[in-house]
C-alpha cells in the first residue's frame, strides 16, 4: 500500500511537561485507524501535529506529494456570516452538487432538517457541528482527521456516519484518523487502534474490541502492577465476548492466553441478586406511567404512555432529536405533570437525575474535591464490598493529589464523574442517566460502567452512545410518533424501524400516484404489491412487538416470583422455572420471526 504521510521522531514539550517524546507513525492507503487515551495525553494534538496545525519541537512530518488532507477540530471554525448552502458547497452551481451522489448522501444524513439558506450565527451548537462535517466529507479527500466527530450525532446519525466512511474510498484507497470515545463506532470504522499514552504511541490491530483483547494481553505479558485496571479490563473484554464475537474473532493475531484470562468471568452483572437487592430497597411498587399523555400545544409529544418500570429495570430510550425523551424522563422524574392519565410512585421510590450539566456542582465549586465527600456516608456497598467515598472516586480515576484541587479546576470529564459519585452517596434507588458519557474517555466510560454493574436499583438510561447502551441495560425501549414502543430487538431494530417508516413514507406517495393512473399496467402492478407485502410485513412486526411487551411483563413478574418464593420449596421453584423457560422460548422464537420480518424489510 502506498504511503500517504508519516511522523518521525517526534517531540513535543509544553512549559508544564512532554506530550510526545520521540513518536515515529504513519499513514497508509486504506489506513482506518482509531485513536484512543485518557483525556489530556496528547489525542487532539496528535492530529494537530500530523495535519500539519501545530509544529512538533523537534522531529517532522511528511507527506506524499499531492495528498489532500480535510480536519475536523472539536472547536468551530465556520464563518457566522455565510447561510448553510453556501458554507457546504460554497459557490458551486446547483445542478454541479445536486448531481454528486456523495454530496446528496451527505446533506441527507447530516442537515436534512436545517435550512439551507438558514445563517450559521442562528444556528444551535449541535447544528453548527453537523454543517461542519457535512463542509469536510463533500469535499474530495484522501486524508480525513475527526476529532470527535460523533458529538451530537444521534444513534442514526453514528450509524450514517459509519456507512459512509465504510463506502467513501474505494478499496485500500484513502487514510482515516479519528479521536472519539464512541466505542461502537470505533468498531465499526476502524482497522487499528493508536492508544495515547505516557508521552508514546501503541498500535494495535483491529477495532475496540480487538484492542481490548490486546491490552488485557499486553498487561498479562508484562505482569502489570495494574491490578485493579487490569481486572477491568477482564471484566469488559468478557462482555464483548459474549455480545460481539464477530468482532473480536477478526484479528490475525494469537488469542488463546487472553480468553483464558476471562474464562471464569462471570457476566457483568448478576441479575438475579440485584434484582432481589432492588425489591429489597423498592419494594414491589416503583414508577407506574398509567396513560400518560403530554401536550405542548399544538403538538401532542407522549401519547397514552403505559410503562410499570419495575424494581431492579435497566432500561435504554431511544428516539430522535425532539422525539420526547427528555419529557419521558421529566414525567419519571416528577418534573413533568401530564395532560392526562397519571403517574404513580411508590412509597419509597427515591429518584436521582444525572443531567447534562455540571449545574448540580455550582455550589461547591470553590470546594475541595475532598471536603465535598466528606460530608457524605462514610461507606457504600458496592459489589458486595463496603467501600469508601475516597476508593470510590479512586475506582473512577482520581488520583490521592486530585483529592486536594478544587472542584472548580476540575476537567469536565473529571467533574462529571464527581456528580455521579455524589448523586449515587445519595443512595437513590432509581437512577436516571441523561446523556452520561459527555468528556469521559474510554477507560473512564468502563470505569462508570463498572460501578454501575453492582448499583442495585432501576436504572433509565438516555444516550446516544450505543455501545453504552447495549453494555449497561438489558432492555430499549423507543420514543417513537409519540408513543413508546418495546425493542426486543435492541438498537439494531430501532434503526431497523426507522429505515421502514422512510421506505413506508416512499411506498405510500408511490401508491398514491398509481392510484391517480385511470389503468394499471402490468409494469405498475409490480410495485404496488411490493408496497401491499411491506405493509403486511409491517403489520405482523407490529403484532410481534406488541406480544413481545406482554411477554416481557410476565417473563419480568415470574422472575418475581423466583426471588420471593420459598428456597426450600423444590418442587414449586422448579415449576416456575419451567414456565420461565417456556416464555423464554416463545420470545426467542418471536425475536427470530421479527429479524426475518426485518430483513425482508431493508431489503
Amino acid at each position: 500500500m502506498a504511503h500517504l504521510l508519516g511522523a518521525e521522531a517526534l517531540h513535543l514539550e509544553y512549559p508544564t511537561r512532554v506530550i510526545f517524546d520521540s513518536v515515529t507513525v504513519g499513514i497508509d492507503e486504506g489506513d482506518r485507524i482509531g485513536v484512543v487515551g485518557r483525556n489530556g495525553d496528547g489525542k487532539s494534538t496528535l492530529l494537530a501535529l500530523l495535519s500539519g496545525r501545530i509544529q512538533p519541537d523537534s522531529g517532522r512530518v511528511t507527506r506524499r506529494r499531492g495528498v489532500s488532507i480535510g480536519v475536523l477540530d472539536q472547536g468551530d471554525e465556520l464563518d457566522p456570516s455565510l447561510t448553510v448552502g453556501k458554507t457546504i458547497v460554497g459557490e458551486l452551481d446547483e445542478h454541479v452538487w445536486a448531481g454528486d451522489a456523495r454530496v446528496r448522501d451527505v446533506l441527507a444524513g447530516l442537515v436534512s432538517d436545517i435550512r439551507w439558506d438558514a445563517l450559521v450565527a442562528d444556528l444551535s451548537g449541535g447544528q453548527r457541528r453537523r454543517v461542519a462535517l457535512a463542509t469536510l466529507l463533500v469535499q474530495d479527500l484522501d486524508v480525513l482527521f475527526l476529532d470527535e466527530p460523533t458529538n451530537h450525532l444521534d444513534i442514526e446519525g453514528v450509524a450514517w456516519l459509519a456507512n459512509h466512511l465504510k463506502s467513501r474510498w474505494p478499496a485500500n484507497a484513502g487514510g482515516l484518523l479519528v479521536v472519539t470515545h464512541d466505542r461502537w463506532f470505533l468498531d465499526e470504522v476502524s482497522t487499528a487502534t493508536w492508544e495515547v499514552h505516557d508521552r508514546l504511541i501503541e498500535p494495535f490491530e483491529g477495532g475496540y474490541a480487538a484492542y481490548i483483547l490486546q491490552r488485557v494481553e499486553r498487561d498479562r505479558m508484562a505482569a502489570a502492577s495494574e491490578s485493579k485496571r487490569q481486572n477491568l479490563l477482564r471484566k469488559e473484554l468478557a462482555w464483548l465476548r459474549r455480545g460481539a464475537p464477530a468482532r473480536t474473532s477478526k484479528p490475525k493475531f494469537r488469542m488463546d492466553a487472553a480468553y483464558e484470562l476471562i474464562e471464569n468471568e462471570p457476566p457483568p452483572r448478576d441479575t438475579v441478586a440485584l434484582s432481589q437487592m432492588a425489591m429489597a430497597r423498592l419494594g414491589k411498587d416503583v414508577v407506574d406511567l398509567l396513560d400518560a399523555t403530554v401536550v405542548y400545544p399544538p403538538k401532542t409529544v407522549l401519547r397514552d404512555i403505559e410503562w410499570r418500570i419495575a424494581p431492579g429495570e435497566r432500561t435504554g430510550i431511544l428516539g430522535v432529536n425532539g422525539a420526547g425523551k427528555s419529557t419521558l424522563l421529566g414525567l419519571i422524574a416528577g418534573t413533568v405533570t401530564p395532560t392526562s392519565g397519571r403517574v404513580k410512585r411508590g412509597k419509597t421510590v427515591k429518584i436521582a437525575t444525572l443531567t447534562q450539566l455540571l449545574g448540580d456542582l455550582d455550589d461547591i465549586l470553590d470546594e475541595r474535591v475532598s471536603a465535598v465527600i466528606a460530608g457524605k456516608r462514610t461507606t457504600y456497598l458496592a459489589g458486595g464490598k463496603e467501600m469508601t467515598p475516597g476508593q470510590m472516586l479512586e475506582r473512577l480515576g482520581f488520583t490521592s493529589a486530585q483529592l486536594s484541587t478544587p472542584v472548580k479546576d476540575l476537567s469536565g470529564g473529571q467533574k462529571r464523574r464527581l456528580q455521579l459519585l455524589l448523586i449515587l452517596l445519595d443512595e437513590p434507588n432509581v437512577l436516571i442517566l441523561d446523556e452520561p458519557t459527555n468528556d469521559l474517555d474510554t477507560d473512564m466510560l468502563a470505569a462508570m460502567e463498572d460501578l454501575l454493574d453492582s448499583w442495585p436499583g432501576t436504572l433509565i438510561v438516555v444516550s446516544h452512545d450505543r455501545y453504552l447502551i447495549e453494555r449497561i441495560t438489558d432492555n430499549q425501549y423507543a420514543v417513537m410518533d409519540a408513543a413508546l414502543r418495546h425493542l426486543p430487538g435492541g438498537v439494531d431494530q430501532y434503526l431497523a424501524l426507522r429505515r421502514s417508516e422512510s421506505a413506508a413514507a416512499t411506498t405510500a406517495a408511490s401508491d398514491a400516484a398509481t392510484a391517480t393512473r385511470a389503468a394499471a399496467s402490468a409494469a405498475s402492478a409490480s410495485p404496488a404489491l411490493a408496497g401491499a407485502e411491506l405493509r403486511n410485513a409491517q403489520k405482523e412486526i407490529a403484532s410481534i412487538d406488541r406480544r413481545l411487551a406482554k411477554l416481557a411483563d410476565r417473563v419480568a413478574s415470574t422472575h418475581e416470583l423466583l426471588a420471593e418464593h420459598d428456597q426450600s420449596d423444590y418442587q414449586g421453584l422448579g415449576v416456575l422455572t419451567d414456565e420461565l423457560r417456556r416464555l423464554e422460548n416463545e420470545v426467542a422464537d418471536l425475536e427470530t420471526r421479527w429479524l426475518e420480518l426485518s430483513e425482508q424489510l431493508e431489503h
